[in-house]
């Protein structure tokens, strides 16, 4: 509707304050417009006296009755989503669908008694709380003496007192030393994530990036026998989605064509899949270029063994450096010319790695929260660790490596499923730098799925425990200095790896809800509420644009604390679920100027070479039984749910003893827990 206007003029030559009414359903905007001079008349009042504050209350009523609206229809708004909501949770219940629905050679035996674990525990805490409120209800409050509640007389009265003694004796002391260790663990983690930021703090206070020597413009414009030779590796498995933009991404780049070679290093099982690969591969080689494609019949070693066979080719010696891109990765044009520099005249430099960006990130919650999570790895932890210590974890992608840094660390190997970080170590062992670029971003994708995040997640959890127990020894008896040496094992491994997910579990998921049980064993409401808010704005930092979703990150975190605990004690025990490799599944989405690039660049040629094998694709959709496997589904996770009950639970008994910010927090962990459970998070499929 067209803006309507309400008091233009005054009786008597007043001037009211108009106000413009933008019509535009369901949120009407308001905004006042300043009377200018002209419209006040000489000598009288500038409110227009009893005519203009008529008016003026006019007006009042209706920015009253307009603001009235617009809450309604928020609050409608909010009922409509939570009825979506409940209608998706119960569809979920209703189908039954679980997490014990594993994938073909999926190994479920930790996670069944993980959650049996869990679900003892549970039972055993509604059995205390039933047993408690009996308790209240007779009036046997917490201050009641032990001689006094002896006294009484009855069964359950001398029940509850030998219950009373037993925690008072036996398991709160046990209770209060498991909770000052884990608090001594998170102020020592709160320390190391606060000089983090404060690293961070001090390189963007003083400018502080690497720089490539002699980086002129008569360098990027120099001849073709001027760039080194660059070899660049696209591993991929079953990627049918991302194929296509990310091979197109790679052979855009901005170098000489006679200087890089693309390998295209296909795991693929299914034909498809193989065949539009393999077709989109020799596309490019009519149009000039030097590409090649590599097809491995027999996975072994997954993605560190895909590399290792691709890099044992004859003709890899003739290249200086090597550049690896996921299956989902778009490099910029000028990805080669911002990184390949950094190694002119620094022969121990081994990797320059550049950041992530993220073409999904507002997909939804799940995507919104990773995001927080990764600006804060990127900008924080690689710059500070790149800047001041020359390592870092390699990222897997998006990374330039020398190819004799990786020739003297041993080069790929199959031991763990993280392959990235175990090279990374071994040429931080052998003495080679590592450059982070922080400003060089390359694209990708974020898991969309609770499902493909929670896989995600379980592999770079397990894999580092794996990775410890291989190269400790190795790390002892290297060469490197005594404080390096420390900050491998203490602070690289064990406090960000092991100590992290340990203590995020076992204080907030275990011994939180316990001390609600057995209240002789306190838990501090500042280690509860102040210092995870504290930390959690401190994560949020990097990405200012979510601080609204500061509190759902920070319960979020607590929940898949569940998650990363199961992966560490299957990575450090070498339990059978610590060698599951799952690829992440992808949803095959791109920047739209990436797309608009490669459209104005290559548009009739993809008409025409990129045309998928028909017959293929009739074959394929021919075949019921391979569709059925590639169905998504969302599904119950018993844990979280179980977790969720549990912590509710608690926070009914931190009602009877009047803990508020314990009793919030355990109501909001728990919807947390409840919402993750139902997965309701992230993708949803109807």
């Amino acid at each position: 509707m067209a803006p309507s206007w309400w008091g233009r003029e005054g009786r008597g030559g007043g001037g009211g304050t108009p106000v413009v009414v933008k019509m535009e359903n369901p949120n009407w905007s308001i905004s006042e417009v300043e009377a200018s001079a002209a419209e006040v008349t000489p000598g009288s009042p500038a409110g227009g006296g009893k005519a203009g504050r008529g008016k003026n209350a006019r007006q009042i009523t209706w920015v009253l009755l307009l603001k009235a609206h617009r809450v309604a229809g928020r609050l409608t708004g909010a009922a409509s989503a939570a009825l979506a909501v409940a209608a998706a949770a119960r569809r979920r219940v209703a189908v039954g669908r679980t997490d014990t629905d594993a994938a073909p050679g999926e190994s479920t035996a930790l996670r069944t008694r993980f959650y049996g674990c869990i679900r003892v525990f549970l039972l055993l805490s509604v059995l205390l709380l039933a047993v408690e409120v009996a308790a209240y209800l007779q009036g046997w409050h917490l201050e009641v003496e032990m001689p006094g509640l002896i006294a009484v007389d009855g069964l359950f009265a001398a029940a509850y007192a030998g219950w009373m003694r037993a925690r008072l004796e036996y398991l709160a002391p046990p209770l209060q030393f498991l909770t000052n260790a884990c608090v001594v663990l998170f102020l020592i983690q709160s320390i190391d994530r606060l000089v983090l930021c404060l690293g961070c703090f001090w390189i963007r206070l003083k400018g502080i990036k690497p720089v490539p020597p002699a980086a002129g413009k008569e360098d990027v414009e120099a001849g073709a026998e001027d760039f080194p030779l660059v070899l660049v590796q696209i591993p991929m498995c079953n990627e049918r989605e991302v194929y296509q933009q990310s091979i197109g991404a790679v052979c855009s780049l901005d170098w000489p064509r006679s200087n890089f070679l693309v390998q295209v290093l296909d795991d693929s099982d299914d034909a498809t899949t193989s065949a539009l690969i393999k077709e989109e591969v020799e596309k490019w080689q009519r149009e000039g270029v030097r590409i090649i494609y590599r097809h491995r019949v027999i996975r072994d070693g997954y993605k560190a063994g895909n590399l290792k066979s691709a890099m044992n080719c004859s003709y890899v010696k003739d290249y200086e450096f090597v550049v690896i891109f996921d299956a989902d990765f778009q490099p910029q044009a000028d990805f080669l010319k911002l990184t390949v520099p950094h190694f002119k005249g620094k022969d121990d430099v081994g990797l320059v790695q550049a950041r992530w960006s993220f073409v999904n990130k507002d997909e939804n919650l799940l995507t919104r929260l990773q995001n927080i999570n990764l600006c804060f790895h990127f900008e924080v932890e690689q710059q500070v660790n790149g800047t001041f210590l020359n390592f870092f974890g390699f990222n897997g992608t998006a990374g330039v490596w020398r190819i004799k840094a990786l020739e003297d660390s041993g080069g790929w190997l199959e031991r763990t499923t993280v392959e990235d970080m175990d090279i990374a170590v071994r040429a931080h062992l052998k003495g080679w730098k590592f450059l982070f670029l922080n400003d060089v971003e390359c694209q990708c994708e974020l898991p969309e799925s609770y499902e493909a995040y929670r896989k995600q997640q379980h592999r770079w959890h397990s894999g580092p425990m794996q990775l410890f127990r291989l190269c400790f020894v190795d790390i002892i008896k290297s060469k490197i200095g005594f404080w390096k040496k420390c900050n491998l094992i203490f602070l690289f491994f064990l406090l960000r790896k092991l100590i992290l997910p340990f203590y995020s579990f076992t204080l907030f998921c275990v011994i939180l809800p316990m001390t609600m049980f057995v209240p002789e064993a306190e838990l501090p409401a500042w280690v509860v509420c102040y210092i995870p808010a504290t930390m959690s704005i401190l994560n949020i930092l990097p990405a200012p644009k979510s601080f609204p979703f500061i509190v759902p990150y920070l319960l979020f975190e607590n929940t898949m604390s569940v998650t990363k605990f199961n992966a560490m004690i299957s990575g450090l025990f070498q339990l059978g679920s610590a060698y599951e490799w799952v690829v992440t599944k992808k949803s095959g989405r791109s920047s739209e100027g990436d797309l608009v690039a490669l459209v104005e660049k290559h548009s009739k040629q993809q008409r025409v070479g990129s045309a998928p094998n028909l017959d293929a694709l009739t074959k394929e959709g021919s075949n019921p039984k391979k569709d059925s496997k590639k169905k998504k589904h969302n599904r119950i996770y018993r844990k979280e749910l179980a977790l969720s009950f549990l912590l509710l639970t608690a926070a009914a008994r931190s009602l009877l003893s009047a803990q508020g910010i314990h009793f919030y927090f355990l109501l909001f962990q728990g919807v947390s827990f409840l919402v993750v459970g139902l997965d309701l998070i992230g993708e949803q499929v109807e």
